[in-house]
């Protein structure tokens, strides 16, 4: 049997900081499931599935989160990487098999409690999958996924060894991510070796948690080849303590995207390996 775990989070900058929550459950005996052939996992009445028309629906029923969404593709899955193999380290084996759909058209209801508000924009969802860990020498990564206001996408990450320095890097654009018929297009970057990184995520500023102590860049500046992107956080409070179910502490949050000063798109950036080291 298997253990599914899931969290879900509300970024609302009213509030300042997260409303998440978070749940843990055995496969089986009506508890928990998760499909090997499609999008179809649940745990309880939190549910994810995708149906016969590419439409994905999200189902999160909690007491500090409420999520009612659907996602409909206009585009095919962007696979990441080597044609969906994506490496994420010096060995080839340190990999792992990686497709992203953003641009994704997005309705529903979000809220908290029984205060619910309709929503409608456009989405990122990620499918990631492996059965190998992490290089030794790394510690976390940072990751990032921006949909971005001309129609196109772009996906980057590095692999952060213990001194900070950059282990693996990626980056690859998608132009046009909402049109037909494929995104599958030749990648704009290539992964950097040690190196020769093409990828760089430079700090611009600085956020402590005050509940956990653990110190995350927020704010960075991300330098792919000549381009160069600002990505500042909706707010800095997007701190996630999933030490309940997996045992991690990590940022995960919303970020504006300036380019030359003016807004260009928006995404989610994510940091993890702050507090301790991260091997999954």
């Amino acid at each position: 049997m298997q253990l599914l775990f899931a969290h879900a989070a509300l970024a609302l900058p009213g509030n300042g900081s997260l409303a998440h929550a978070q749940r843990a459950a055995r496969e089986g005996f009506g508890l928990a499931r998760a499909s090997r052939a499609d999008t179809d996992v649940a745990i309880g009445d939190w549910s994810l599935v995708r149906d016969a028309n590419d439409v994905y629906r999200a189902r999160i029923a909690d007491g500090s989160v409420a999520i009612d969404l659907s996602f409909r593709a206009h585009a095919s899955p962007l696979l990441q990487g080597d044609a969906g193999f994506s490496r994420k380290g010096p060995r080839e084996t340190q990999a792992s098999y990686y497709y992203s759909r953003p641009q994704l058209e997005v309705r529903g209801t979000i809220g908290e409690a029984h205060e619910r508000s309709a929503v409608e924009g456009v989405a990122w969802l990620d499918h990631e999958w492996s059965s190998e860990i992490l290089d030794a020498s790394a510690v976390g990564w940072d990751w990032v996924g921006l949909n971005l206001d001309d129609g196109s996408a772009l996906t980057a990450f590095r692999i952060r060894t213990r001194d900070g320095s950059t282990l693996w890097s990626y980056a690859r654009r998608a132009d046009r991510a909402t049109a037909r018929p494929s995104l599958a297009g030749q990648p704009d970057w290539r992964p950097g070796r040690p190196d020769e990184p093409q990828v760089r995520f430079e700090p611009l500023r600085h956020w402590t948690s005050p509940r956990t102590g653990v110190r995350y860049p927020v704010a960075m500046q991300l330098r792919i080849d000549a381009r160069s992107l600002t990505l500042e956080p909706l707010f800095d409070d997007q701190e996630l303590d999933t030490r309940a179910t997996t045992g991690v502490v990590y940022w995960e949050g919303a970020v504006r995207v300036l380019e030359h000063g003016a807004l260009i798109g928006r995404g989610y950036l994510e940091l993890t390996g702050y507090e301790g080291r991260v091997v999954f």
